[in-house]
């Protein structure tokens, strides 16, 4: 388990591991295994693990060639994980294509289609498990499904399947991939289901937006290096008002030159997010999406979170940030950052709490030539199901979405692209450039999102409250970024810090 890059729990000291069930699927594929860990501090966590047992007379060639090998028995047999098996993948399918029911000892395994005759396999449905995947394992059938298999699972329909399925059954927004079926495992004790997979209609795409996003702004780094006199320009009409403020503004012509195209794509995502949150505040007769004020006591609690987060922040950069200049900075501004976040309750908020999506940026969005579709409902996996269900504001999502802005022309700076080599001698104009690209392109991607919204009751009815809520959620959303690369890419938390900033300047 502590191998398996799909376990978050991996860090933590695992006191026991249980079977609590098991599956067998159909064509002796193997079977599905509910594995429970208990910890030494903290709850106690479910993983779905597929299991079978393969055969081989020649032991040591075929142990080189089973990637997910778990253990060499006896007699030339193996336990492993049949993920990349075909008869795997198929019974999958097959199991929600003809709804069967499969029995374990504690439960059963459940298959639900909505067109179950557009499911079966004819043979042209090659399955490929896509190696991206970090918390779930993804597989494409063919050019025509994708289905997720949820690994730490819990008992409750998976806000991925939840969303999805409300969005195509219960709106009129249509960018977002047709959910095809889902697989749900059911006890006599749980009072829910559990979601173990769900199955998608396949979107050609050309990647997500992420790399798209990278790439272009790879071809704009080049150019600015290219042309010092348009570098030089590039500074000295970079606005340093708030995004909102920006939102505002005219886009010059030097921006429409040197970022191009772009910025008619970030303009496209702003209205798609826009119209995405209009649907998903367009039921107030489906409890589970319905609306809900922005009351004093949720201000209250978005506050304390905020600050707690600063608090952890803080703790996190005193004990080891020494030596990270951006650091040492951020430190002497903290009462200054905490005075921002107060600023929460200094007046009445008005607007709706609603459902959204949950965990926001370029990676959970496909880029597909001229448009964009929406993915990943599911949220941040390593929160508990009933913490992601919780209706919040729809600028958490912009927020995130901006930030994500933020972070691609710094992955470019620090080598995560092609466009990566950067001379000494060019730090300052690649670093002038890419906030010139950043606050532009986050200005064209805001100012769609709010003409699209409109005067729609879910958003703050006052320019001023606006600017409080957004605030909060991009301080929320870059302390947190900090504290995970503090944690995960040392290297990359200046990104992050330099957000802060910005913000507080």
């Amino acid at each position: 388990m502590r191998s398996s890059r799909w376990c978050s729990g991996k860090a933590r000291t695992i006191t026991s591991l249980q079977i609590t069930d098991t599956v067998a699927l159909p064509n002796d594929a193997g079977q599905l295994t509910f594995l429970r860990i208990d910890y030494a501090d903290g709850e106690p966590e479910t993983y779905l693990l597929p299991l079978a047992i393969l055969q081989h007379r020649r032991a040591r060639e075929q142990e080189t060639r089973i990637p997910t090998l778990i253990a060499r028995l006896r007699d030339g047999y193996f336990l492993y994980e049949p993920v990349t098996d075909a008869k795997f993948t198929a019974a999958l399918l097959d199991t929600i294509a003809r709804r069967r029911t499969l029995k374990g000892g504690q439960g059963t395994v459940a298959g639900t289609a909505s067109r179950p005759r557009e499911l079966r396999d004819t043979g042209e449905l090659h399955a490929q498990v896509l190696k991206a995947e970090q918390s779930n394992t993804a597989v494409l059938y063919g050019d025509q499904f994708f289905m997720k298999l949820f690994r730490r699972i819990e008992p409750g329909i998976n806000t991925d399947l939840e969303v999805t399925r409300f969005l195509n059954e219960e709106t009129s927004f249509t960018g977002t991939p047709r959910l095809e079926g889902a697989l749900q495992y059911e006890t006599d004790t749980a009072a829910e289901p559990t979601t173990l997979a769900s199955l998608q209609r396949y979107v050609e795409n050309s990647g997500d937006a992420w790399t798209y996003t990278v790439d272009t702004f790879g071809r704009f780094f080049d150019s600015v290096l290219s042309d010092p006199a348009a570098a030089e320009q590039l500074a000295k009409v970079t606005p340093s008002e708030s995004l909102l403020v920006i939102a505002d503004k005219p886009i010059p012509e030097i921006a429409q030159q040197t970022i191009g195209l772009y910025l008619a794509d970030a303009e496209i995502l702003g209205r798609r997010t826009a119209q995405m949150h209009l649907a998903l505040a367009s039921r107030d007769d489906i409890p589970a999406f319905a609306p809900e004020p922005i009351t004093p006591h949720y201000q209250r609690s978005m506050y304390q979170h905020v600050r707690s987060q600063a608090v952890r922040t803080f703790q996190l950069l005193r004990r080891r940030g020494k030596g990270i200049p951006a650091a040492e900075e951020l430190l002497t501004r903290e009462e200054e950052i905490q005075q921002r976040i107060r600023r929460i309750l200094d007046g009445r908020i008005t607007g709706l709490r609603i459902r959204t999506h949950g965990d926001y940026h370029l990676g959970q969005v496909l880029h597909s030539g001229n448009d964009f579709v929406i993915i990943d409902f599911e949220g941040e996996p390593s929160r508990p199901l009933s913490e992601r269900r919780i209706k919040r504001s729809a600028l958490r999502d912009v927020a995130g979405m901006l930030r994500s802005f933020h972070y691609a022309p710094h992955a470019v700076l620090f080598g995560q692209s092609q466009h990566s080599v950067i001379r000494a001698e060019d730090a300052a104009t690649v670093e002038s450039g890419a906030n010139f690209w950043y606050r532009w392109v986050s200005a064209a991607f805001l100012r769609a999102y709010l003409a699209e919204s409109g005067n729609t009751a879910h958003l703050p009815q006052s320019r001023e409250e606006l600017q409080v809520l957004l605030d909060a959620h991009l301080l929320e959303k870059a302390l947190y970024e900090i504290a995970y690369e503090m944690n995960n890419r040392p290297d990359w938390v200046r990104i992050p810090i330099r957000g802060v900033l910005e913000l507080v300047a």
